[in-house]
């Protein structure tokens, strides 16, 4: 049997190829991909080139069981399943640590399209391997393959929120108001937490409010840090969910004694920057990296997804079909200047899309 992919040959070069569906072995699954969310992490290794071709890339995924491995319980063909690609040893100094993330083993990718393992949520099917599958989450009956697609990055910032000491009541800005600062407002004030919002675009702005922040901000504003301060005298965290190194200066600044700064967005290595590192140690501030997920947080994670405390699925502007992934990409890396496309969020592949469907399928309603 033969499948559509979309394979990365090059920095910006994605390509609509046929492939073979993977063959999966004993104790593995077979997934009919439905919906596969883009990442910035996949849009940095395209644009950039970061890692070798050719891989088939995408790892916010949901779909459906096709195929179940011999010996293999608890799961049935025709269950829809989210996925989750890393998944830590639980057994290594860094996982006795909690530092998840820097194990060897989560940093092996447990889910194929072909290739390299690279997640292949960019494709018909991938084929899911055993050391992966205690991530594996089953979708409610009333509940989308979006919401099952969008577990995966609500669960990276879980973890974080998780990273911060923080009390109901406390204060935090968080810089940059797309899908991920969004996730970040409205998980900080369902804990609570009153959020300073920041960002450039206004449409932005407007939607942070809407998603739980006590007030929002225009982070051009030349008078940023004293309007901040006005609201806001004492603030207890950052996070910082873009990357900005004047924003990580100005909440260094902005954050009381003791206060915590969170990097979030800052994920390419040897970026210069400058922090005022007398006052992080004087004033006994902590500067901490949160970066990617957690999955011992996925039963949380579900419950605050399916639940639609947090509704994942107004975060999705943008749904296009298989063979518009390049197209979806682009979207999501200028989302302020491709086509007039100006207030794009989340965009995603969603592989549901059927003949008149597919044409209509760019921008979706939040």
């Amino acid at each position: 049997m033969t499948m559509r992919a979309v394979v990365y040959r090059g920095p910006d070069d994605l390509r609509l190829e046929t492939l073979p569906v993977p063959e999966i072995r004993a104790g593995e699954l077979l997934v009919k991909v439905a919906v596969c969310g883009v990442c910035p992490t996949d849009l940095k290794k395209i644009h950039y080139g970061t890692v070798p071709p050719p891989r088939v890339f995408g790892h916010e995924t949901s779909g459906t069981i096709a195929k179940v491995g011999a010996g293999l319980r608890g799961f049935r063909v025709g269950e829809r399943v989210a996925l989750h690609h890393h998944v830590p040893c639980l057994r290594c100094h860094y996982c006795r640590h909690k530092a998840f993330a820097q194990c060897a083993g989560y940093k092996r990718t447990g889910i194929t399209a072909g290739f390299e393992p690279a997640g292949g949520g960019y494709a018909e099917y991938v084929r899911v391997m055993p050391f992966v599958l205690p991530g594996v989450v089953k979708i409610p009956a009333g509940n989308s393959f979006i919401e099952g697609a969008m577990l995966e990055p609500v669960n990276t910032v879980l973890k974080a929120v998780k990273r911060l000491r923080l009390l109901r009541g406390d204060s935090v800005l968080v810089a940059g108001q797309g899908p991920i600062g969004l996730m970040f407002t409205k998980i900080l004030s369902l804990r609570g937490i009153h959020v300073a919002a920041t960002d450039l675009l206004e449409s932005r702005l407007k939607l942070a409010l809407e998603w739980g922040a006590r007030k929002a901000f225009q982070a051009s504003s030349k008078r940023l840090v004293d309007e901040i301060r006005a609201s806001f005298p004492c603030l207890d965290a950052a996070v910082i969910a873009v990357p900005s190194e004047a924003a990580v200066t100005q909440a260094v600044e902005l954050v009381r004694g003791s206060g915590q700064v969170l990097l979030f967005a800052h994920t390419r290595k040897g970026e210069p920057g400058a922090v005022d590192f007398g006052s992080v140690c004087l004033e006994e501030k902590d500067l901490i990296g949160s970066y990617s997920s957690d999955f011992t947080l996925q039963e949380e994670v579900s419950r605050l997804v399916f639940s639609r405390r947090l509704d994942a699925r107004k975060l999705v502007t943008h749904a296009l079909p298989l063979e518009q992934t390049a197209t979806a990409v682009a979207i999501a890396s200028q989302p302020a200047t491709v086509s007039a496309k100006a207030d794009s969020l989340k965009v995603v592949v969603d592989q549901t899309f059927r003949g008149s469907e597919a044409a209509k399928s760019m921008r979706i309603s939040a």
